[in-house]
């Protein structure tokens, strides 16, 4: 018996590879209700390429409520195993690939990209409901026996390339630490000028020293814990120490002189990494609430050899003599920069501690 039951939409048709594709803006109450997610339905080579991970479900769905005045979701990708009938809207020319979809509803529907976003759709819906009748974009390809389904996610993600944490914070204007990085950047004159803001990455060419994901993750080590402050004044406390700690690092002054390049600095020195800077900031936290002197207890730091070359760094930020960002290697360098700093470990930084002692005994032998 033939299927007596559509779904409808309003849609626009277009021609990729000499094959017709529709795109349609869906109400996002239908949403979770024709884009069924159950694995155990989909065969095994499909399923293996389309595991959800409801890890990221609850921060995609947070986002669409928190942000339901100002947020963006792309549109949704589908196969569409079953047959599309595309009417258009009128006679004219003009019209003739602007008109109406007709699926039946028994067709089966997978989603190429964008499962989690469906996912998160369908829980947000649940706190606000409202929601479901704004609209989201889904493009329709039309794939019977869904054979095309691999390929098209192999395809669709192919060239995909998330952009860096750098240029991501560079960008964020919801995130208040985003904001708070961007203004740190601005408002201490050693990181102005000297930061690469698009790139988590610096080249050995490069003229910056620091990059704007590194003095965020610093910045986040630095403040930890102190939510008794609001944004404004956590902003300021990190300018301030920021700007103390630069005076009291001196080859940071003479590449703000331009008298030694970031190339070099970089190359000689550990200072001039991210696990340092993240490693100044765990131990500057502890030296804030813990003396009301800190811009003198700085300058303590003056007399530190940060050059690579000195063996105390070697298992610390360095390993084989490679910088390492591990958060191991960000809690060795911060336990020394602690006891240069007259600071008391905590039991996790002891016992990094010995283990790392342990380490270079077996080292010796």
């Amino acid at each position: 018996m033939q299927n007596a039951f559509y779904y409808n939409f309003p849609a626009i048709r277009g021609i990729q590879a000499g094959k017709e594709y529709f795109i349609s803006m869906c109400p996002m109450r239908i949403i979770p209700k024709i884009f069924l997610f159950d694995e155990d339905e989909l065969l095994p080579e499909i399923r293996a390429q389309r595991v959800l991970n409801k890890a990221r479900i609850p921060e995609i769905a947070s986002y669409l409520v928190q942000n339901s005045d100002a947020y963006v979701f792309s549109a949704l990708t589908a196969s569409v195993d079953g047959k599309i009938e595309f009417s258009p809207a009128s006679d004219q020319s003009v019209h003739y690939n602007i008109g109406f979809i007709k699926i039946p509803m028994d067709a089966q529907f997978i989603i190429n990209d964008g499962q989690h976003r469906r996912a998160a759709i369908e829980a947000a819906l649940k706190e606000r409901p409202e929601l479901g009748d704004e609209t989201i974009s889904v493009v329709f390809f039309v794939d019977l026996g869904l054979k095309r389904s691999q390929q098209m996610f192999a395809d669709l993600n192919r060239y995909s390339v998330r952009p860096t944490k750098s240029l991501s914070l560079l960008y964020d204007y919801r995130d208040p630490y985003a904001q708070m990085a961007r203004d740190i950047i601005s408002g201490v004159s050693m990181f102005n000028g000297l930061t690469e803001t698009e790139k988590s990455t610096i080249s050995n060419r490069s003229h910056k020293l620091f990059t704007l994901s590194g003095v965020h993750n610093a910045t986040l080590d630095l403040l930890q814990d102190m939510n008794d402050l609001d944004i404004s004044s956590q902003t300021h406390l990190a300018i301030d120490f920021w700007t103390e700690l630069s005076k009291n690092i001196n080859e940071w002054q003479l590449v703000k002189r331009g008298e030694v390049s970031a190339a070099e600095l970089r190359r000689d020195y550990i200072h001039a990494h991210a696990v340092v800077l993240s490693a100044i900031g765990k131990a500057g936290r502890i030296l804030i609430q813990n003396s009301s002197d800190w811009k003198n207890q700085l300058q303590k730091l003056k007399t530190v050899n940060w050059h690579r070359s000195n063996s105390q760094w070697e298992g610390r930020a360095l390993v084989g003599g490679k910088v390492s960002n591990s958060r191991n290697n960000i809690t060795l360098v911060a336990t020394e920069l602690k006891r240069i700093l007259g600071l008391h470990l905590s039991k996790d930084e002891d016992c990094a501690e010995k283990a790392y002692f342990s380490n270079k005994k077996v080292e010796l032998q």
